[in-house]
């Protein structure tokens, strides 16, 4: 009788011992970017609808820099007054969102 009742005390004061076992979790939240390589041209290399859609969405503009990829798509450096911006274009004037 002794023995089932230091028995029963011992199995009662292991369920009273919380785990301390922590879980860790590696979370690798990784965003692959891969960015495409520019390549700075001249004013007058960027195409006449590229120029003419960005006279017509900021037309106190100022191209600043240009620069195209290998997918023909244009990253241009604009300044607006004091302000200024670097916005992206396809070939044919649509802007691109990056």
């Amino acid at each position: 009788m002794k023995k089932l009742a230091i028995t029963g005390a011992v199995i009662l004061a292991s369920l009273s011992i919380p785990a301390n076992s922590k879980t860790i979790q590696n979370k690798i939240n990784a965003s692959v970017f891969v960015q495409t390589e520019y390549t700075e041209v001249t004013a007058d290399a960027v195409p006449a609808a590229v120029k003419t859609a960005l006279q017509t969405a900021y037309p106190n503009a100022k191209l600043e820099k240009a620069y195209v990829n290998e997918k023909k798509e244009y990253k241009l450096e604009i300044s607006v007054k004091d302000q200024k911006a670097t916005v992206y274009s396809d070939v044919n004037g649509n802007w691109l969102k990056i």
